[in-house]
C-alpha cells in the first residue's frame, strides 16, 4: 500500500527513528531481512505496541543497522517482492486480521536506498497475523498469548479511547 508522504518528511523521520537511543516497542531496524513470514509478525507485533505505547504508527525501517542506528542502506524492495506468486504487500494483508494500513516508502539517504515500513496502530482489537497475535517486548519479538500482562494491558487501551478521541493524523 502507499500514500503520499514527501521525501523531506521521510528524511526528517528517519533521522527521528534513527536517533532513538535503543530500539523501541514500536521501532525495529533491519537491514536485508526480506523473509514475508517475518515481515507479517512484524506487523502484527507492532501494531499492537504501537497501540500499548499510545503511538499512531509503528515502523519498521530496512537499511539501518540494528546496533549502531548508522544507515547503510538495504537491497530489500518491497514493491518487486514477491511470496510465491504473490505480490508481497497483497500476501500480507490478506494474512492480516483485522487489515490495518501499512506503508512501505523507498527513500535514498547518502545515496543509500532505505525502506520505511509506516504501520497504523491497532485499533480496536489485537492484530493477528496468520490468526496468531504478536507483541513487542523490549525489542523481541514474542506471541502476545505469552505475556497475558501485556494482553490485558492492550485491551484495556482498546476500552479507554473512544474511537471519536483517536488521533486522525499525526505531524501535520
Amino acid at each position: 500500500m502507499t500514500t503520499d508522504r514527501s521525501p523531506g518528511y521521510l528524511k526528517a523521520l528517519l533521522r527521528e527513528l534513527c536517533a532513538l537511543p535503543t530500539e523501541t516497542e514500536w521501532v525495529e531496524f533491519k537491514e536485508n531481512n526480506e523473509d514475508p513470514q517475518q515481515i507479517g509478525e512484524y506487523i502484527s507485533a507492532i501494531s499492537n505496541s504501537a497501540a500499548l505505547c499510545g503511538k499512531t504508527n509503528g515502523y519498521v525501517v530496512w537499511g539501518v543497522n540494528n546496533e549502531t542506528h548508522k544507515i547503510v542502506g538495504t537491497t530489500f524492495s518491497p514493491h518487486t517482492a514477491r511470496k510465491g506468486n504473490e505480490e508481497l504487500e497483497s500476501w500480507l494483508l490478506r494474512l492480516l486480521t483485522p487489515r490495518i494500513h501499512f506503508y512501505f516508502y523507498n527513500i535514498e539517504i547518502d545515496d543509500k536506498p532505505v525502506v520505511i515500513l509506516e504501520i497504523t496502530r491497532a485499533a480496536r482489537n489485537p492484530v493477528q497475523f496468520q490468526g496468531i497475535e504478536y507483541i513487542r517486548v523490549g525489542s523481541t519479538k514474542k506471541k502476545l498469548k505469552a505475556y497475558p500482562e501485556k494482553e490485558r494491558a492492550l485491551w484495556r487501551v482498546f476500552d479507554e479511547i473512544p474511537f471519536e478521541r483517536m488521533i486522525a493524523l499525526e505531524r501535520v
